[in-house]
């Protein structure tokens, strides 16, 4: 596709007439977002609000998950390496303003996990729609670093300061109708028909005035300008973790299948 080639990690075509569909693509791995997919989401809504042809985005994960979060080989280099450190903060930043700032308007269908990175695109997504059966969880605490990449500049806005507090010091997963009751997501819809109901509000937005819908959403997205501040500071003490003691556990209790045990030291 022109102005789309080159994309590993993503998949990208025409779900309808004017409508962008970008598919986070790594099955065998739920859609972890590695090295590579974390560029990538970062650098795609860029190449999106440049293309005119693009009237509306719908963002999915292949197969039955949206994403599982960040890659483990990923973050264990984060933890080694300075350079690669700030390199991925810089992507992290960039994911949540780009995606904030995109004139286009977005759409997610979240199935499935929903962690991390991914979660990131598809709660600031303009219009998410979830799964009955979704699962979203902002697992940063549980790793053993402070919840930085999106939580502090969306959650309070969406849910509440007392929920957002909730879910994000405890990591309480949320089911995709729990998400709807507490505003944490725009719809709820049944596990066979989430991707359905996505691509149809995707398809109404597409077929929109494109300058009212663009400029209405750049207007309320100031919300989220305004707590760009707290933002940085957040994402800032999340990779002050990932130098810190707890990482490691979070790291060996991920790939051992079990809870992390923080006051082993």
């Amino acid at each position: 596709m022109t102005g789309f080639g080159g994309y590993e990690r993503l998949k990208i075509d025409w779900a309808a007439d004017g409508v962008l569909r970008i598919v986070i693509s790594e099955p065998r791995r739920r859609n972890a977002v590695d090295m590579t997919g974390h560029r990538e989401l970062a650098g795609i809504w860029r190449d999106v609000d440049a293309d005119d042809s693009v009237r509306a985005v719908l963002i999915r994960g292949e197969g039955e998950a949206f994403s599982a979060g960040g890659d483990l080989s990923m973050i264990e280099e984060m933890t080694r390496d300075h350079a690669t450190r700030m390199r991925i903060l810089g992507e992290a930043r960039d994911i949540v303003y780009n995606v904030i700032n995109c004139s286009k308007p977005i759409v997610s269908a979240i199935q499935g996990p929903a962690v991390g990175a991914g979660l990131a695109v598809a709660l600031l997504a303009d219009v998410s729609v979830a799964a009955r059966g979704a699962r979203i969880i902002d697992g940063h605490t549980r790793l053993g670093v402070a919840a930085g990449d999106h939580a502090a500049i969306i959650w309070p806005l969406l849910c509440g300061m007392a929920k957002a507090k909730y879910h994000l010091l405890l990591c309480e997963p949320v089911t995709g109708e729990q998400a709807e009751r507490m505003g944490l997501v725009s719809l709820c819809a049944d596990d066979d028909e989430v991707h359905e109901r996505a691509l149809a509000v995707a398809v109404r937005l597409a077929e929109g005035p494109a300058e009212a819908i663009r400029l209405t959403k750049y207007a309320l997205n100031n919300w989220l300008r305004q707590a760009g501040p707290a933002f940085d500071a957040s994402l800032a003490l999340e990779f002050l973790g990932f130098t810190g003691p707890d990482i490691g556990e979070g790291v060996r209790a991920v790939r051992e299948k079990r809870p992390p045990d923080f006051r082993r030291g």
